[in-house]
């Protein structure tokens, strides 16, 4: 895939995609999360964290999105990306079908594609202050924007501890590998919309990485 990394093109092939659940550090924030998508239908995990291996293709930068149906809805998260020089650190978002998670969360996960956002930046640029950044997603329904998500990533294990818990490979991240790390819980009502904006923010030097991606729903033929 073809990312920024300071500015300058640079092409990074993506040969896994891991989708990493329930990250919280906070363990009753955890639970409200999962309580949050109990009320939809969405089974409790069983194992804190979890990890789910998704199809590589479906990491995509595009502006647009194709679902099946009204039932789709995004989650705006940091995303490690191991390259064979180092670690990047971008913005996506897990957008996930609703109506089949109840039923199957690896199985909704693997329905929609996985925006995320072309600017990356260096994870060791931002190691040292990495408790300060800050995740934001506002969402567009109906033509009104609202902010659907937002607070600092220290509500989620830090990077290295996250990767200490992944089984498989502990304490790294193979090469080729992007991983989405957590979400926050929506402010409001779960659920999609025309539009979904993403951002990670560093108020240490006030920059942000963004993405935004409009979506597109299929007409369900049965």
């Amino acid at each position: 895939m073809e990312f920024l990394v300071n500015a300058a093109p640079r092409r990074i092939e993506i040969t896994c995609l891991i989708v990493a659940g329930w990250t919280g550090r906070d363990k009753a924030a955890v639970e409200h999360h999962i309580a949050e998508l109990a009320a939809i239908g969405v089974k409790r995990p069983r194992s804190v964290p979890c990890f789910y291996r998704l199809g590589a293709n479906l990491l995509t930068t595009a502006g647009e999105l194709e679902v099946v149906g009204e039932n789709s809805s995004g989650e705006v998260e940091f995303v490690l990306i191991s390259a064979p020089d180092a670690m990047y650190v971008g913005v996506g978002s897990d957008h996930t079908d609703r109506k089949v998670e109840a039923y199957g969360v690896t199985v909704s996960k693997q329905m929609c594609p996985k925006p995320v956002g072309c600017e990356l930046w260096s994870f060791a640029e931002v190691e040292g202050h990495w408790d300060r950044l800050v995740l934001r997603s506002h969402v567009t329904h109906r033509g009104k924007r609202r902010l659907y998500q937002e607070g600092a990533v220290s509500r989620m294990l830090a990077p290295g501890e996250l990767l200490a818990r992944f089984p498989d490979s502990p304490g790294s991240l193979p090469i080729g590998t992007a991983m989405f790390c957590g979400t926050l819980a929506a402010q409001g009502e779960i659920g999609g919309g025309e539009r979904f904006e993403i951002e990670l923010h560093d108020p240490a030097t006030n920059r942000s990485l963004k993405h935004e991606y409009a979506t597109r729903s299929l007409v369900v033929a049965d």
